[in-house]
């Protein structure tokens, strides 16, 4: 008899946790996402948000007006504090920050889907914040939509891997992780400036 309600109790949990079915279950490519991104593209005026220490209320950036008349990096990644992130993608531009400016490259900036505040934590604890990186926030995914970046996880809406160079708004270089994540680091963007 308790192995019944154990099982019945199990059946109704798991019920209640696992995801709703979807009324259509297309790809991320159903959401009127833009094809790729891709050399001579312009980045669009999106409005991201960027964390403040101490908690403080997130400040609204239009990456279009930042970029504007300066060479950037700009590189995403799927999560903040994730493995890969966190060991590789983010501290290959944070120890690349002194050979990128001798490339002419004036602004670093990181992007992923999580919310202002965990960006600004990651910027801060990880030391990327301390070399010059700004950390924002793509919570709506808008930017990665724009960019034909966007996928999707059992999570939440996620920003593909990838760095790019951009000029007064215009993409450069651009940097997929299709292949290989490592195709994305900073070594390699290094290389082709």
């Amino acid at each position: 008899m308790l192995h019944s309600i154990l099982l019945f109790v199990l059946v109704v949990a798991g019920a209640a946790f696992s995801p709703l079915p979807k009324a259509n279950a297309r790809s991320s490519t159903a959401l009127n996402m833009a094809s790729e991104v891709k050399v001579g593209d312009k980045i669009p005026a999106v409005t991201l948000q960027e964390g403040q220490a101490d908690y403080g209320r997130p400040e609204t950036v239009d990456i279009a007006e930042l970029i504007a008349g300066k060479k950037v990096a700009i590189f995403a990644v799927p999560g903040a504090f994730t493995p890969g992130c966190s060991k590789s993608h983010l501290p290959s531009f944070i120890t690349a920050q002194e050979e990128l400016k001798a490339k002419g490259v004036e602004l670093t900036i990181c992007i992923a889907t999580n919310d202002a505040f965990v960006m600004e934590a990651w910027g801060r604890t990880s030391g990327g914040a301390d070399a010059g990186i700004r950390f924002l926030s793509d919570a709506n995914a808008e930017l990665s939509k724009a960019l034909g970046l966007l996928i999707e996880s059992p999570v939440m809406v996620r920003t593909k891997r990838f760095s790019l160079i951009a000029e007064d708004g215009v993409v450069t270089h651009y940097f997929s992780a299709d292949k290989d994540s490592s195709d994305t680091w900073a070594p390699n963007v290094l290389a082709a400036l």
